[in-house]
């Protein structure tokens, strides 16, 4: 019962201490699974956070399940998506109580404005982590695909699968080299 409750408290503080989305908490994520928790490797996490951006539905909720999963299966998966989603629910409760009477306010109007430039941070953090150990085409496909999303207008689904086609048959390929 203790490591659920481990699992659940990490995360939680991990929707407590995180503004700006799920992209704002992949660091935050990366920080206690990775280096302060050591509960898996670098390398996969960077495979989950790529399964958690697959799936439908938030990256930061799909991550944190993933996570909870690789550790504790169905219990853990449930402690870790309780977790980090508990104190935005709480957040988000006490706001819509109040928010007829702050909608106006100045400061908080000002504070929101003041957190954009570290809710960018945060976001582009993740980015010289993946960068890392990346071969030059890598980086240069990620620049087209951002590209071609951005300037564009490309769905991200329409490259995800593209992507997704193109790596199996660069592995099924590499396959073939092998047995030969």
């Amino acid at each position: 019962m203790q490591k659920f409750i481990t699992l659940f408290i990490s995360f939680f503080k991990i929707g407590l201490f995180t503004f700006g989305g799920g992209y704002a908490m992949i660091p935050i994520i990366q920080n206690e699974v990775i280096t302060r928790r050591r509960w898996i490797e670098e390398q996969e996490f960077l495979t989950l956070l790529t399964l958690a951006q697959s799936a439908p539905g938030p990256i930061s909720l799909n991550t944190s399940v993933f996570v909870g999963y690789k550790m504790y299966g169905y219990a853990g998966a449930l402690a870790a998506l309780l977790g980090v989603v508990t104190p935005s629910f709480i957040i988000i409760l006490i706001v819509a109580l109040f928010f007829s009477h702050i909608r106006h306010n100045e400061i908080i109007d000002a504070a929101f404005k003041g957190m954009r430039p570290a809710v960018v941070a945060l976001i582009l953090a993740p980015v010289t982590g993946f960068v890392k150990g990346m071969r030059w085409w890598l980086m240069a496909i990620s620049a087209a695909v951002a590209l071609a999303i951005w300037h564009w207008g490309i769905s991200p689904i329409y490259l995800l699968a593209a992507g997704a086609i193109l790596g199996i048959i660069f592995m099924a390929n590499r396959g073939k080299e092998v047995e030969q």
